[in-house]
């Protein structure tokens, strides 16, 4: 069936149940979805070879500039194209007669565009498919809602701390997490289960495990659904790392499995890890300084990374150890698993699950084995090198990290790193101590909005 044919086929599903406007969306390498909407009366028209946009998009900074990646300003920022993936399709409870879309990049001579961050996962699961295996992933986020001051300051919704885990009207009293909940289920997003968590105000809802690429489709479109909810409810909903000096901060931890060609999972033999998974953990602990850059991908991330913190501060693992950067879950069988909790909530979730994943194929490919499994309360162990301290190391390492950067493609971390330093730069440049490790009002306003 042609593209034409599927197209117009489509049309009349979509105007079959009401939809007139398709919303076709797509990540920039900051995370932050970019997106165009299109009538559905006209689709068969404007989807069958678009739509555009400008290359700009992947080199514009937080604060608004367009640095010159890959030329594109020197070349007069030409365009490039974009093709939907059907199967993304889905309707947005909230927005009623608009379905949503996620698109891939293509260059002007229509190959994929090797910074677009779904084309760099597509390029790391390739090279799994051929190794006979099918990663699957987990996302766990946390968030917090807040509200606006009169000056404008936007504030913790509820400030009652010691309501871990708890639901309801005490942390939910105007009931917008519970519509955002019963919204997103209406999305398809996969979403079944959410609670408050550890700080006032912050929230965590659960998405179901699936195949990575699905995996991060879903989690990018969980994280604007959030954002878009609360939005339409006057408030603010933010996946910053670090917003609050007096508070806890939002992760982004990452479960993986691999399974085999007959979807059986190769990760633990009865109550053992096997060699392949103990390779995984090799190869995120071999790569974690230059990983720390895309799952921590701000300035203000790293002032999650605190010593005796809830967050990662050595690059080791544990049995169901919650100080590690790598936790091993009590599951094993069919959901034996490793959870990454270095991720910061700001990370992209095409990016970070791309990373992740190159690590634990050169784990795999070089046969890395990680060092001696950690105990107790961590951060106070020697056998084991503790996290990059700044962004500005971070991305020092993963420069110098060659592995990364062959399976992911130079281009990708060349554009990010260019993105990054720029952010760096005018973070010194506003902030009179920008050694403080204190969240400022520059970085409020740099990434409070859009992460």
């Amino acid at each position: 069936m042609s593209d034409e044919m599927n197209l117009s086929n489509l049309k009349h599903e979509l105007q079959a149940n009401d939809i007139d406007v398709v919303r076709v969306l797509y990540p920039d390498i900051l995370g932050i979805p970019r997106s165009k909407d299109m009538l559905v009366s006209q689709m068969e028209r404007t989807l069958a070879h678009g739509p555009a946009f400008c290359q700009g998009v992947w080199f514009t900074t937080t604060g608004g500039d367009v640095i010159d990646g890959r030329n594109s300003l020197s070349a007069g920022l030409p365009d490039f194209s974009t093709r939907i993936d059907q199967a993304t399709m889905r309707e947005a409870p909230w927005e009623p007669g608009v379905a949503y879309v996620i698109a891939d990049a293509f260059d002007s001579d229509g190959t994929p565009t090797p910074i677009a961050p779904r084309t760099v996962l597509k390029k790391v699961l390739a090279q799994f498919a051929s190794a006979g295996l099918q990663p699957i992933a987990g996302p766990e986020l946390e968030f917090y809602l807040t509200d606006q001051d009169e000056d404008g300051t936007w504030k913790r919704a509820i400030n009652k701390s010691g309501r871990v885990y708890m639901t309801g009207p005490l942390v939910d009293p105007d009931g917008v997490f519970l519509d955002m909940m019963r919204a997103l289920d209406e999305f398809q997003i996969g979403v079944f289960a959410g609670n408050h968590e550890f700080s006032p105000s912050q929230y965590e809802i659960n998405l179901w495990h699936s195949d990575a690429l699905d995996a991060a489709d879903r989690t990018f479109l969980f994280k604007m659904g959030v954002k878009e909810i609360a939005a339409q409810a006057g408030m603010l909903a933010t996946f910053m790392g670090k917003p609050w000096n007096d508070e806890g901060g939002s992760g982004y931890h990452f479960h993986l499995s691999l399974n085999d060609a007959n979807g059986d999972n190769v990760m633990a033999e009865g109550d053992d890890l096997t060699p392949a998974a103990l390779n995984v953990i090799g190869g995120l602990i071999e790569h974690a300084a230059a990983l720390s850059a895309f799952t921590n991908p701000t300035v203000n991330a790293f002032k999650r990374l605190l010593p005796d913190g809830l967050a990662p501060y050595r690059a080791n693992w544990g049995y169901d150890n919650r100080s590690t950067m790598i936790r091993i879950p009590p599951e094993r069988g069919a959901g034996a698993r490793i959870e990454l909790r270095i991720g910061d909530g700001a990370a992209n979730p095409y990016i970070i699950t791309a990373v992740v994943l190159a690590a634990a194929l050169d784990g795999l490919k070089r046969n890395l084995q990680p060092p001696a499994v950690s105990h107790d309360w961590t951060h106070e162990e020697t056998h084991t090198a503790v996290l990059p301290r700044t962004f500005t190391s971070a991305l020092d390492a993963l420069e110098a990290d060659d592995a990364i950067k062959a399976i992911l493609g130079e281009e990708i971390v060349e554009t990010f790193v260019a993105l990054k330093r720029n952010e760096i730069e005018r973070y010194e440049a506003a902030v009179a101590d920008p050694s403080t490790g204190d969240t400022t009002e520059w970085e409020l306003n740099e990434y409070l909005l859009d992460y």
